[in-house]
């Protein structure tokens, strides 16, 4: 849910300034496009579903795994190979918000700096992926699962829609404008920056599939339609703010938690491989697809 922390995470550093200074970092509501010619610098933001949570081989950092499980075969560092950028800076990170970008990630091994200090004036390209923790999709995710068939237990879509008001939903609509902020300070920090919103893949199919998934399919119903409300939050807020957003919705189809081992490119509740331990998280075709995406956006 959008909340005056996170407001303030984000109003914090130097925004105000550049809109004010537009001598040392102007303002642009227009989407920059990375100089021809010139080497690219490519800084990626966001969360777990970014970050390639669990994937191995993690990304070192110092020599050591990354506390972050940021696997060095997620997406931003297969597009940055692809596209062969002189410059790479990953800071993605498991369970990050949208606070954390500005903020200190903290946790109980120590704090990460804030994701936009990998910013600089000199960076072409930015993909963001950031939004599901702040709105709680994996709590949500778990909140759906039902083991025992119906009508034994409780259905997450009844418990988190109340009297006809969804308040997941509502936390979603909430949350939309901080994307306007996020965005804002990007451009303060790196006006040469092409940015790049990135969607979340889809979860679970229609109704579900009992017997592989423990969700029944109402919830299972609910539980997608917040992701899609979700993606269709971010691409309207892309499109507000003059940047690209790539949807991995129509890729993933059929490719969800459902589906056939080698088939889904999503995680389950109950895995179906051992491709990603994480559950309700892309594995690593997940990630091979969101980079082809990404690539096709920014090559076209």
């Amino acid at each position: 849910m959008y909340s005056s922390k996170i407001g303030r995470a984000l109003r914090t550093g130097t925004t105000a300034a550049a809109c004010v200074a537009a001598t040392v970092l102007p303002c642009s509501t227009s989407q920059a496009e990375p100089v021809s010619g010139t080497p690219q610098t490519y800084v990626a933001l966001g969360d777990s579903f970014s970050a390639g949570v669990g994937i191995s081989p993690l990304a070192p950092v110092s020599g050591l795994p990354s506390v972050c499980g940021r696997s060095s075969v997620n997406y931003p560092h297969l597009l940055a190979e692809q596209l062969g950028v002189a410059t790479f800076r990953d800071v993605t990170c498991g369970s990050a918000t949208s606070a954390d970008l500005a903020g200190r990630q903290s946790d109980l091994v120590g704090s990460r700096e804030p994701q936009f200090d990998a910013l600089s004036p000199d960076t072409t390209l930015v993909t963001l992926g950031i939004g599901g923790n702040d709105i709680g999709l994996i709590e949500l995710g778990a909140g759906c699962v039902n083991p025992l068939p119906e009508p034994v237990g409780s259905s997450c879509a009844d418990r988190f829609t109340v009297d006809g008001h969804d308040r997941i939903g509502a936390r979603i609509e909430a949350f939309a404008p901080t994307y306007g902020l996020i965005i804002d300070q990007i451009r303060a920090r790196s006006p040469q920056a092409r940015i790049v919103m990135v969607g979340y893949p889809v979860g679970i199919r229609l109704d579900g599939c009992p017997g592989v998934q423990p969700t029944w399919a109402a919830d299972a119903n609910y539980l997608q339609s917040k992701i899609d409300q979700l993606n269709t939050v971010m691409a309207a807020q892309a499109a507000v703010n003059n940047v690209d957003f790539v949807g991995l919705a129509a890729s993933t189809a059929g490719h969800d938690a459902c589906a056939e081992p080698g088939q889904n490119w999503i995680t389950g509740i109950v895995p179906q491989s051992i491709e990603s331990p994480v559950p309700m998280h892309p594995n690593a075709a997940g990630h091979r697809n969101a980079a082809q995406q990404l690539l096709t956006t920014l090559t076209r």
